[in-house]
């Protein structure tokens, strides 16, 4: 992929902010509201279906997407700033984005967890090969070959746990925020791999052929931050 191509959001001269479905779009309206962000009403509608949203500020609308394509739309152009997690950012490495700010929201961390059975006994120091079960391979394979170990990856999206009790593998590598879901299905965890938290993403072309306009955002994130740093 060419770092020269332009971003083609389409509709006029309107800027495209990513934000992704799920528990993270509830830590981050709070910031939304604090850089002058306000989604027309179907944006909280829970039966609609629609996709793109125009907001408060006649310069700027929002796509809502699954938050393991924020990075995606960003880096092709599909949206010129999105919000996506330190853990997809890393895993897909596109070098046509800019992660300028840590917004320091939906913290949690990627872990390699197993049947606590197997852990008990298990000694990390003598692995050479395994066969891990995660949605992270590119991090996955990262970690383990920098520790001199071949991971073999088996690409799920969800449901990691149920893996290590089918017998599709012995180990997953997993986001892991309070525990409870490996804990509810036998895992525990054995190392982490990095800490996660959610970024703002920029599309390097649009920052730019449209500094101003993409810098500005950038500069009310940053804003709205250091006050929040100060006032607390």
């Amino acid at each position: 992929m060419s770092s020269t191509a332009l971003p083609h959001a389409g509709k006029g001269d309107k800027l495209v902010l990513a934000v992704p479905k799920g528990r993270i779009l509830k830590e981050l309206r709070p910031l939304m509201q604090k850089v002058g962000i306000e989604p027309e009403p179907a944006f909280d509608d829970p039966a609609s279906r629609q996709l793109r949203f125009a907001t408060s500020n006649p310069s700027l609308d929002l796509i809502r997407v699954r938050s393991f394509d924020v990075a995606t739309f960003v880096a092709f152009g599909g949206a010129h700033l999105g919000i996506a997690g330190s853990d997809v950012l890393e895993e897909f490495d596109f070098e046509e984005i800019y992660v300028p700010i840590d917004l320091n929201i939906g913290h949690c961390h990627l872990s390699v967890a197993e049947l606590k059975e197997f852990a008990e006994q298990d000694d990390p120091q003598r692995w050479s090969h395994i066969r891990v079960a995660t949605k992270y391979p590119n991090i996955t394979r990262r970690h383990f070959a920098a520790h001199g170990i071949q991971a073999e990856c088996i690409k799920l999206n969800g449901a990691m746990e149920l893996a290590p009790t089918l017998g599709l593998c012995r180990r997953i590598v997993d986001l892991v925020s309070t525990g409870a879901t490996l804990k509810a299905n036998g895992l525990v965890e054995i190392e982490r791999i990095m800490a996660v938290s959610s970024r703002l993403a920029v599309n390097r072309p649009a920052l730019k052929t449209m500094p101003d306009a993409v810098g500005g955002w950038i500069e009310r994130f940053e804003a709205a931050l250091t006050h929040h740093k100060i006032a607390s």
